[in-house]
Order: C-alpha cells, then structure tokens, then sequence
C-alpha cells in the first residue's frame, strides 16, 4: 500500500527538503499582518491556520490563509509527480505538511495542518480528497467544531482512499492522519470536556 520508489535517493532528498520550506511558511501570520489584524500567535488559540484568522472577524483573511495553506500541499505535491514521479510527490506532500507543523521560520512550533492536509489530499487523489473536503465540512456544519471534524475526516481518508482504488497511498494517509490526531490534542481534552470553542459565521454582537 506504498508508491513503489523509482526515483534517485538525491532527487527524493531535494524534493523533500523544497517541499518542507515551501510548507514551512505560515501563511497565516503572514496574513494577519497584510490585513493588518495583529499577532496571529496572540490571538484566540495562537494558531497559525485559517481557524483561528476567522476568530479576528475576518472572513477574507480566513479565505486567503486556506488558500494558501491547502495550496503549498498541493504545489509541492504536483510540482514533485510532474519533475520526479508519483514517490516523489507523496514525499513531498508528507515533508510539506510537516513544514507546516514544525516550520523552520516559527522555531519549529507551526500550526495544526488541517488546510495542508486536505490540499496535500486533493493533489494526490482528487477524488479521495473531495471526498475528505465534504467529509469536513459536513461534520463542521452538523456540530460546528472545526477540530471535531479534521479528526472524523482523518479517520474516513484511508477508507475513501480504499474505496475509490486508491491503496497505494493509504500508507501516507494514516501517517498524516496520525499527525492531526496528535496535534489536536488539546482539542480532544475540550471536546471531552465540553469546553472546545465552536466555528461562529458570525461576528457577535
């Protein structure tokens, strides 16, 4: 259930050290700053994704970090399948979301990758990565927990990947899937304890 691995051991180097730095780049504080909506770190939970922009107000900010985040998975996996091969974009999307979890620019303390996850998802299996973009947002808008719905999402991805014939990166899946469980762990403790902020559309009052 792995890629076969056809490409030089050099060019697998490069790829996954490019894909790490592009991943590395935490878009959301970027943005933050761009729209001039201060320290993203001092902000709701400190997180650097597209959630924690939206606690600012900001639905255009949120937008463009999603973008962007879900995009450098992308780019760093069809970049590698188009100038290496198929092991060499799923390296990438791996070391990409890696990036974005343990950047080099942030002292190695990123975000949580659920837009690099996904976008990583749709470039290597577009299906399979539709069908875990709808899984997220249906368990998002049923319960309005953004951290709820990346672990069920995670969960289901190796079974969409299963199903729609996708085995050969099943493998991958469970990796970063394992990953998003371990870095919503706090999440977890919230959600158990009822003290897990929901996703609010709407800027209150």
């Amino acid at each position: 259930m792995m890629p076969e691995v056809t490409s030089a051991p050099l060019l697998l180097a490069v790829t996954a050290i490019l894909a790490y730095l592009l991943g590395s780049v935490p878009f959301g504080i970027v943005i933050a700053r761009v729209f001039g909506l201060g320290n993203l770190r001092e902000i709701g939970s400190g997180n650097i994704g597209a959630t924690n922009v939206l606690r600012t107000g900001s639905k255009p900010a949120a937008l463009a970090t999603l973008l962007l985040d879900s995009g450098k998975g992308a780019i760093a996996v069809i970049t590698a399948r188009l100038l290496v091969g198929e092991d060499a974009a799923q390296l990438a999307g791996l070391t990409a979301f890696l990036g974005h979890l343990f950047p080099i620019w942030l002292k190695f303390k990123g975000g949580k990758g659920v837009a690099t996850y996904l976008g990583t998802l749709l470039a290597l299996s577009f299906p399979a990565g539709l069908a875990a973009c709808l899984t997220w947002l249906a368990i998002a808008v049923l319960f309005r927990f953004s951290s709820l719905a990346a672990l069920f999402t995670a969960v289901m991805v190796p079974a969409w990947l299963w199903t729609l014939r996708s085995p050969e990166m099943i493998a991958l899946a469970v990796i970063l899937g394992a990953l998003v469980w371990i870095r919503h762990g706090e999440n977890i403790r919230r959600l158990l304890d009822g003290s897990e902020t929901k996703i609010k559309l709407k800027k209150e009052q």
